[in-house]
């Protein structure tokens, strides 16, 4: 992916839950170097893999997500697989943790993990809360609604996660941060 807008939902009545249920498969945004891609789902192994300027929000991710980022934005609304952000050196993601193991899910040679709660992080918070809208907005998706429902509750469970020389005040500003 070069550039452009990619949308993915399920259908209106479907009997399944959508963050539980893979929507794209393996390999996504493999080397993008742009655009945007909302899903409203799952995605497969080696999500975001040599991603280098896209942003993308989707619910859950397997194995090696984000592995040899360089760029972009990568938001997860929900589990990741194991080995997330292995050498991984710019770009950043926002990954929710709901069942408190994603630290040790990740790949620590390469990335800091931070707390979006913390002082230092506000313009992440603020920032986190406008792509969960955006997601919402093109997708319709009820896991996001109900996150920004009770946002104040799920934006501590939000893991920053960053290159180890990336500064997280400098972040959005050397980062495509558009979340619309």
């Amino acid at each position: 992916m070069a550039g452009g807008e990619i949308v993915i939902y399920p259908p209106k009545d479907s009997s399944f839950t959508a963050q539980e249920t893979a929507i794209i498969g393996n390999t996504c945004l493999y080397g993008a170097t742009g655009g945007k891609l909302y899903a409203a789902g799952t995605a497969g192994e080696r999500f975001g893999v040599r991603n280098s300027g896209a942003q993308a929000v989707i619910e859950g991710t397997g194995d090696h997500c984000c592995e040899y980022m360089t760029g972009g934005i990568v938001t997860i609304l929900g589990r990741t697989g194991l080995n997330f952000g292995a050498g991984m050196t710019g770009g950043f993601a926002y990954v929710l943790d709901m069942e408190g193991d994603f630290f040790d899910r990740c790949n620590h040679e390469l990335i800091d993990l931070n707390r979006i709660s913390s002082e230092q992080t506000e313009e992440h918070r603020i920032h986190l809360q406008q792509v969960i809208e955006a997601h919402v907005n093109k997708t319709g998706s009820a896991w996001g609604q109900t996150i920004l429902a009770d946002f104040e509750h799920y934006v501590r469970k939000f893991y920053l996660v960053k290159p180890k020389a990336a500064n997280i005040a400098s972040l959005l500003k050397t980062t495509m941060a558009d979340p619309q």
